[in-house]
């Protein structure tokens, strides 16, 4: 293929950090009207390398070709006017203004007087929705917006910035079905202007779905690119780990006891609005999964029980004595720990060190004499936990925000593992984590059980909930629609109790 034929190439791109070369002369070629997936592991280089694209980093070796011109881009803003722009999976818009001006954010049209022309602007934002599929007015504050909504309008924004090439960084990990069809027909119309797509995705269905090539990237370096038409599920696994998966999941070892833990009874939000009438009980040794589809209130159960929420109803036993649980201090006094589904949004610290995020849940048992904290044991329990779950990273005072997901979200466990908890709730735990680091995930998850550790595990992957799980609750519009044994459940069980509910008020 003439090489006239790619609207972008990036030749042996090289990027050091202290301690880690995280890009080993990597290569990318991206053809016009194309998407084209870049696949790896946590902490392969993917996000590095378009970082280096986008001008947030500047590389240390290596070309970039871009529309038949050699570029280095100085910052984020002179890639968006050079015709790139970059949708984050971990979308961070300015909520409180509207459509119209976070699409124009820093190249607003100006009228007279040198003052902004709303008008023009509105105007050319209800165009710029249109062609994205989204009938809402551009005066509408993204504050009030559906995280699809809102990504439909970066994907504006991109158009509106003339982009030949839009990186999308794990685009689906937080829509439903029917808005990843929506956003699949968006990519169509993106790829019929001959725009071209990189897609970041750990969603094997998905890449092999929309993608035209694959890269693939291992420890920083390439692996190799292929037609997606060559591919399946097996060879990308197999390149992307450099070795072979036999199982999705590890074998369980755990053992379930017969003493329960934590028993809930009829736990009813405030006015009924979120979850009512939900009961459940927790075994030691097991790992409780909970399933149901957008819209159930697995979450809001869950906070709820870890104080986040309010109740109007319902009861909490743990090991048979009832406790009161108003706030997250409470639970966490009555060993219950919780891993939010969003790290980035109210998991980790970003600017803080891994240091910070693993220690700063039991910062009491560091408290030395005359109050000062005793950081030699803060140290030790850190670096003990941080060895044990196997982080990856060159220094514990490193920041957690430069981690792959995959580890920061092992830094979170080793957070909650450092107050020692009964019950650790896990809220999505494996959201835009790569196969390989699922994988050390689950074996994680595996031996805290077997540890005597009682876990409750929401997940929307069917696979893993009937991988992971050793018993399933499932619900449905806010209550608790029934529970399968793991010996029992199957994806037909399991969605035939998540729509249980909806089918009696159809039938009603």
């Amino acid at each position: 293929m003439p090489e006239t034929e790619y609207i972008l190439e990036m030749r042996d791109i090289v990027k050091t950090f202290p301690g880690v070369k995280a890009l080993d002369n990597v290569t990318l070629k991206v053809r016009p009207g194309t998407v084209h997936a870049l696949m790896g592991e946590n902490g392969a280089g993917k996000s590095t390398l378009m970082k280096c694209l986008f001008g947030i980093y500047h590389k240390d070796g290596g070309t970039i070709i871009f529309d038949g011109q050699e570029v280095d881009f100085k910052d984020s803003k002179e890639a968006i006017d050079g015709g790139v722009s970059m949708i984050h999976q971990e979308l961070q818009p300015i909520r409180m203004m509207t459509i119209a001006e976070n699409v124009f954010l820093g190249n607003y049209p100006l009228g007279k007087f040198n003052l902004v022309d709303h008008g023009k602007m509105n105007a050319e934002t209800s165009e710029l929705l249109k062609e994205v599929g989204l009938s809402i007015s551009p005066k509408t504050l993204l504050n009030d917006l559906t995280v699809s909504q809102m990504q439909s309008v970066e994907i504006a924004k991109a158009i509106s910035h003339k982009a030949k090439v839009v990186i999308m960084d794990e685009p689906t990990s937080s829509l439903t079905s029917s808005e990843v069809e929506k956003l699949f027909e968006i990519i169509r119309q993106l790829k019929a202007k001959n725009i071209g797509i990189i897609y970041i995705s750990h969603k094997m269905d998905e890449i092999l779905r929309i993608s035209d090539d694959i890269t693939i990237m291992r420890d920083g370096q390439y692996v190799g690119t292929w037609p997606a038409s060559e591919m399946t599920t097996a060879s990308i696994i197999h390149n992307m780990v450099g070795r072979e998966l036999t199982s999705l999941f590890p074998e369980k070892t755990n053992v379930v006891t017969d003493e329960v833990v934590l028993r809930v009874e009829n736990m009813t939000s405030p006015n009924h609005l979120s979850f009512k009438q939900a009961s459940f009980d927790l075994h030691k040794g097991e790992i409780l999964g909970i399933g149901g589809l957008v819209g159930a209130q697995r979450t809001e159960l869950m906070e709820a029980l870890y104080g986040m929420r309010g109740l109007d109803d319902g009861k909490i036993y743990i090991k048979g004595k009832e406790v009161k649980i108003k706030n997250p201090e409470q639970a966490i006094a009555n060993k219950i720990a919780l891993v939010t589904e969003d790290r980035r949004y109210n998991g980790i610290f970003g600017v803080l060190s891994i240091t910070d995020n693993a220690s700063i849940a039991a910062l009491k048992q560091y408290v030395g004499g005359f109050g000062l904290l005793n950081e030699k044991r803060m140290n030790d329990v850190v670096d003990s936990n941080v060895q044990r779950l196997r982080v990856k990273t060159p220094s514990n005072k490193t920041p957690i925000g430069s981690l792959s997901g995959g580890n920061q979200q092992k830094v979170i466990l080793a957070r909650w593992l450092a107050g020692n908890p009964d019950v650790l709730i896990l809220d999505e735990p494996t959201r835009g984590i790569d196969v390989g680091a699922k994988y050390e995930i689950y074996q994680i998850i595996n031996d805290l059980a077997k540890e005597g550790k009682s876990i409750i595990m929401i997940t929307s992957e069917m696979s893993e909930l009937l991988g992971v799980s050793d018993r399933i609750m499932v619900m449905c519009e806010g209550r608790v629609s029934g529970f399968l044994d793991r010996t029992e459940a199957t994806q037909e069980s399991v969605m035939t109790l998540a729509t249980r509910f909806m089918t009696e008020n159809v039938e009603e």
